[in-house]
């Protein structure tokens, strides 16, 4: 049987882990707001445990940490963009460590609702410096494989309108006034996520999903590329193209 090969930082490794301890297997499902992430999470858990795989699923703002911290935070609404991302960067980092890695070190599938992706769309979508939160995210592992749901800003739009029936505050961009009012301002916000999505789905080495296909179809797709993925026997995803780090300016990043 050929063995799986060990996961690997994407740049500086987390102190104590020893990747080749870690055998079980890290898929990441990303995708802008309202795209369908938690309940595809939801099917394929269940599915991955009926096929016999232990299973984690996580997220974003959940850590012991910072995850509560976070949620209070953002009940004020005064959260800047560089808190903001280094908040969560610090609940991704905490979750990793005593979350993620101890499952992968049992052998369990780890099944996450947004990686670090999604932190950095977030801080490029409010004008922060792509290199700076690329090495800011360095200590991530490289997941087997990242599934990214890809929707038009018109699908998440009717998704939000026909389910929860209101637009969320930071879904919206509101803290950057992106447009005049909540729906404005998602439009112009969720379209700059998606065009940082899409910058690094082929960076980063995503499979792009049609998220606007019915949930059953996308399940079904993502299906079919975890089978082929075969856990027993997966490959970590490929590392990213290296950069120049961002040179340092008076003493900033």
């Amino acid at each position: 049987m050929v063995l799986p090969a060990p996961l690997q930082f994407y740049s500086e490794p987390l102190p104590g882990v020893d990747c080749s301890e870690l055998h079980g297997h890290l898929l990441v499902i990303e995708g802008p707001d309202a795209v369908g992430r938690t309940t595809q999470i939801t099917q394929l858990r269940q599915w991955l445990e009926q096929e016999g795989h232990a299973v984690l699923d996580t997220g974003m703002a959940r850590s012991a940490l910072a995850g509560k911290g976070i949620k209070e935070a953002k009940h004020g609404n005064t959260l800047g963009p560089v808190t903001m991302t280094l908040f969560y960067t610090t609940d991704f980092a905490d979750q990793l460590l005593n979350q993620i890695v101890p499952a992968l070190r049992a052998g369990f599938v780890v099944l996450t609702d947004r990686y670090i992706f999604s932190i950095m769309a977030r801080a490029i979508a409010r004008g922060e410096d792509r290199l700076w939160i690329e090495q800011v995210a360095g200590f991530a592992l490289v997941p087997h494989a990242v599934y990214y749901l890809r929707a038009e800003v018109k699908d998440l739009v009717s998704r939000v309108v026909l389910g929860r029936g209101a637009f969320d505050f930071w879904e919206s961009g509101m803290d950057m006034r992106f447009g005049a009012d909540m729906h404005q301002s998602f439009v112009r916000y969720q379209a700059r996520m998606i065009r940082a999505l899409d910058g690094m789905a082929k960076r980063y080495g995503f499979t792009t999903v049609d998220a606007s296909q019915p949930s059953a179809a996308v399940f079904q797709e993502l299906q079919n590329h975890i089978r082929a993925l075969d856990l027993r026997n997966a490959q970590p995803a490929p590392p990213p193209r290296k950069t120049r780090a961002p040179a340092r300016r008076n003493g900033k990043r």
